[in-house]
């Protein structure tokens, strides 16, 4: 168990002093709170991750937080797990595929 906390389905008002207060209650100790955003809007996504001080506090939150209601929608609170490492874009591969002359010879326009 790591002290990592995923939370989802969150409203999309909460902010981070909400978040904070919330996985403090019942004396858990919380690091860091981030709120996960759109890069494009700045709009929250409606999912957070919460570092907790303890793997005992990150369990004790799981525990009393997962399905809690918070304004109007169920939560989704677990252990986060690392995210899956990303492929390079179209197949791994890129574009990438030679020099320029390997795009001439292969029809691609001598540029």
């Amino acid at each position: 168990m790591g002290s990592k906390v995923y939370v989802g389905n969150l409203p999309f008002d909460v902010d981070e002093k909400r978040l904070r207060m919330l996985f403090e209650e019942g004396g858990r100790e919380v690091l860091d709170v981030k709120i996960v955003t759109d890069r494009d809007t700045g709009r929250p996504r409606g999912f957070a991750f919460v570092d907790m001080a303890s793997d005992r506090d990150a369990q004790a939150a799981i525990s009393a937080l997962n399905g809690k209601d918070l304004g109007g929608r169920t939560l989704t609170v677990s252990e986060a797990h690392d995210r899956p490492a990303r492929r390079g874009g179209f197949g791994g591969g890129g574009f990438n595929r030679g020099g320029r002359g390997d795009r001439g010879a292969r029809g691609w326009g001598g540029y």
